[in-house]
């Protein structure tokens, strides 16, 4: 058996978590491979929203194993909380939650660096979400990184302690940011602790095992492919490899194990943060397109950066993800617009380009912009292929063409029912 891999194609938020969540009854096993609480990854069912922020988006699934992989980084305090919330749902994760030994621990140390760090850039800040993601990667290949395998070593409080003292040493750098470091460190001492209390496993042995078994394995990404370590819109993007390659060292699996490559986006595009967004709509429209998609982040709350479809960035993220099928998400909240415009091509450096460049900033990049015919209907309560209107068939169908991929699954609302698998 293969690992097959689902993520984001743009700038995230796209709604990997529900089609996670649609697909789960597919796979035996449902693994994140990188990312940390920065995610947001957003559930709706039966009436009730669920956000999850580290636990894979399979654990609403009975009997489902949901793998936290090495490649993600842990806050054992929204860790905590985030099981909790799950308890007061009615939903245990604990019996099938498995972590992986290698996985690193984000500290509150860390989580301070991260605020002095982003305070000190002004107006130069790339958008952190502050939740300390950026300095524990650091660390990670910085070679000083703690680990979830650490709480049953027998040396976790020497390291600790020394990881402590270095970035106390840090943050002296910082003259003007104040903190309180004891007011964090109990709670995190005693959420740690019930972490270490979990099911601890090598995933890299875990998983290979159960592909060789016959398990179905999906691997869950977070974020999106523009915010790519290697290849998003740096340094305006994460701390992580968000692509597919991410979910072989993110999980301890070969490239000769990756099966399907699942990418998701929307049917226009949104952004948090800072950082170039060539298709972003800054008038009206725009704030037309956020408040009916409900564009605020599961995460931070804060308000998202909505465009139109920018075909140059998604056949970009197809190519460097190997995707093999997509998915379109929130095709229901363009319904009422007489034309969908869509960016096919950009003008740059005197000539048009319908490869991604090297830079996109305003003044590098103008997307040149194709007019589609717009559809009217409410599509939230169509469940089926053939109750589509034919001019988002006909919008389907150019994405299909400029991609020259397959899309599989429509989602036509937020709940998990109103998906149709095409």
């Amino acid at each position: 058996m293969k690992v097959d891999v689902l993520l984001g194609l743009q700038w995230g938020d796209e709604g990997k978590g529900k089609i996670v969540d649609v697909l789960t009854p597919k796979y035996d096993i449902i693994a994140r491979f990188q990312g940390g609480p920065n995610a947001g990854h957003t559930l709706i069912f039966d009436g009730k929203k669920h956000v999850l922020h580290t636990i894979p988006s399979g654990v609403f699934r009975p009997g489902t194993k949901n793998v936290v992989g090495n490649g993600v980084v842990i806050d054992p305090i929204i860790f905590k909380r985030e099981i909790t919330q799950l308890l007061e749902a009615g939903v245990d994760p604990r019996p099938d939650l498995l972590i992986s030994r290698r996985a690193h621990l984000i500290t509150p140390t860390h989580r301070l660096l991260d605020a002095a760090s982003e305070q000190a850039k002004g107006k130069a800040k790339i958008g952190s979400t502050l939740k300390g993601i950026g300095p524990t990667y650091m660390d990670k290949t910085g070679r000083n990184g703690l680990r979830v395998g650490d709480l049953t070593s027998g040396k976790f409080d020497e390291r600790y302690q020394a990881l402590r003292t270095k970035h106390l040493g840090l943050l002296q750098q910082y003259p003007n940011f104040e903190y309180d470091l004891e007011s964090v460190e109990d709670e995190w001492m005693a959420a740690v602790h019930e972490l270490g209390e979990l099911q601890l496993i090598d995933t890299e042995h875990y998983l290979n095992e159960a592909l060789d078994a016959g398990k179905r394995v999906l691997a869950e990404g977070a974020q999106g492919t523009m915010l790519d370590i290697d290849f998003g819109t740096y340094p305006f993007v994460t701390s992580s490899n968000t692509i597919a390659a991410g979910a072989c060292n993110g999980l301890g699996v070969g490239p000769g194990r990756i099966g399907e490559v699942i990418g998701i986006f929307k049917a226009y595009c949104t952004r948090v943060g800072s950082g170039p967004f060539p298709t972003e709509l800054l008038d009206a429209t725009g704030e037309e397109l956020r408040q009916a998609g409900g564009e605020f982040g599961a995460t931070t709350g804060r308000p998202r950066r909505c465009g139109w479809l920018d075909l140059v960035q998604l056949r970009y993220a197809c190519r460097v993800n190997g995707v093999t099928q997509l998915a379109m998400m929130k095709a229901d909240v363009l319904s009422g617009l007489e034309e969908v415009p869509v960016a096919h091509a950009y003008a740059h450096a005197g000539g048009t380009t319908q490869n991604l460049p090297y830079g996109i900033e305003p003044d590098e990049v103008t997307p040149a912009y194709t007019n589609h015919v717009g559809w009217q209907e409410d599509l939230t309560g169509i469940t089926t292929e053939a109750g589509l209107p034919d001019s988002i068939k006909s919008y389907i169908a150019m994405v299909e063409k400029e991609m020259a991929t397959p899309i599989s699954i429509v989602s036509v609302g937020p709940d998990r029912a109103q998906t149709i698998v095409r």
